[in-house]
């Protein structure tokens, strides 16, 4: 479990420096691995403060001697601009334009970058050069040559708030807690579960995110029904309607903080599944309710969380088709399978950068049925991982209002009022009286 500094400060204060913290958390159970470091004092590659820093592109100017090449005129926050040869194509768009203001990872000569050419992770440092005729002794980063991904197609682009001239260090620089978890602290399987667990050890409060949700339309109890064949393999599940989504990147920060957790951004609908994931422990699926709609022959789609039938077969995400055993459990509707329970989704409904209607699966599964079938696959996944340790059913409902709120946000959806709730057998409430 990997746990960024910055997003476990979001929901509660850090008195104790990041290795008294260690120390503590790990005397309390929760063992830490190891701590990681990204661009500060620590890491493999330190991000020089005096050499790389965010810069602001103005002007975009054609290379004199070479197509395939730019001048990038960057603003650093010092009296003159740095014009840097560049050859990342998503700057090619801008050529010729002076009134510009993209924001930048800028590093100047003497900084230690990675090497965005190498296979392997090699550092070197930037010297001062000539490109095609022309003096270049800077450069404008990709994510590669900083260590924040493997992507080196194009400079990174920062948002458009990031303060000129600020040390990089300062902006992205940050910390991971490396936890290593035994099965029985499951409920420390989130960053605001390990909140809970510094608050509790360092006499602290747990700031929780907001879960009320801005609703309008159609309620969903409207446009789809949920069944539960057995409610001993499925104790809950919960479906919600946003409608009118609009498929993009997630925003910056949110990319920043799922790579730093160990997961590869998508769209900003997947994103807001794994960001509530890893925020409350709460697995989730998002399906393309169009897709749903349509294999229910423009009925109302009706979701059956059932066993699988002997030799019952699934093409899952991953593009690879699965033969399923009744020891299986799946998600169904009238035409088939359409994910594997806890495990993983099915390419029928994917959401894809044409979705435009989205079903949100918030659910509980039996701990022992998911660990079993990810075995049996061998389909390991944050998913699976999380529900083979066990979560609570209480913890589907916060799931489901934290992601259809964000799915509002950041792609501009539309919440059905209410949610579909089957939950046959809620668990008696624990009482705890005190004498």
């Amino acid at each position: 479990m990997r746990v960024p500094l910055s997003w476990l400060k979001e929901y509660v204060d850090v008195t104790l420096s990041l290795e008294d913290l260690a120390e503590r958390l790990t005397l309390a159970g929760l063992e830490v691995a190891r701590i990681e470091y990204l661009g500060l004092p620590g890491a493999e590659l330190v991000w020089d403060r005096e050499r790389v820093l965010v810069g602001e592109i103005v002007e975009i100017r054609p290379h004199p001697n070479a197509d395939r090449l730019v001048l990038a005129v960057v603003n650093y926050g010092a009296d003159q601009h740095e014009t840097v040869v560049t050859g990342a194509p998503n700057l090619f768009p801008y050529r010729g334009r002076s009134d510009l203001h993209l924001k930048v990872a800028f590093a100047m000569e003497g900084a230690r970058l990675y090497d965005g050419y190498a296979e392997e992770p090699r550092i070197k440092k930037l010297k001062k050069t000539k490109i095609r005729g022309v003096p270049s002794r800077a450069m404008v980063c990709s994510e590669k040559e900083l260590g924040l991904g493997d992507d080196h197609t194009g400079i990174l682009i920062l948002p458009d708030d990031a303060p000129v001239g600020t040390p990089l260090a300062d902006y992205l620089g940050d910390a991971v807690l490396d936890l290593d978890l035994t099965p029985n602290l499951a409920r420390c399987f989130s960053i605001i579960g390990v909140a809970r667990e510094v608050a509790a050890l360092t006499d602290q409060q747990v700031r929780y995110p907001s879960l009320e949700v801005l609703t309008e339309g159609r309620p969903a109890a409207e446009q789809v029904r949920i069944e539960i064949e057995d409610p001993a393999l499925c104790p809950r599940y919960i479906g919600m309607v946003i409608r009118d989504v609009t498929i993009r990147p997630a925003p910056f920060w949110v990319q920043h903080r799922l790579r730093l957790a160990g997961m590869r951004p998508i769209n900003n609908v997947v994103d807001v599944t794994n960001y509530v994931m890893l925020e409350w422990g709460q697995p989730l699926h998002a399906f393309d309710y169009d897709r749903l709609a349509e294999r229910a022959g423009g009925e109302v789609p009706t979701i059956l969380i059932r066993p699988a039938r002997p030799g019952e077969r699934i093409t899952t995400l991953d593009g690879v088709e699965r033969e399923l055993t009744p020891d299986d459990l799946l998600i169904t509707d009238t035409a088939g399978p359409i994910a594997i329970a806890g495990v993983m989704g099915g390419a029928e409904t994917e959401v894809t950068e044409t979705t435009r209607h989205i079903l949100l699966e918030s659910a509980n599964f039996h701990f022992i049925s998911i660990r079993r079938t990810s075995k049996r696959l061998r389909l390991p996944s944050e998913s699976s991982a999380r529900f083979g340790r066990g979560v609570h059913p209480a913890m589907a409902e916060r799931g489901a209002r934290r992601a259809a709120e964000l799915m509002r946000r950041w792609g501009d959806g539309r919440v059905a009022p209410g949610m579909v709730d089957a939950y046959p057998a809620p668990p008696a409430p624990v009482v705890v009286d005190f004498p």
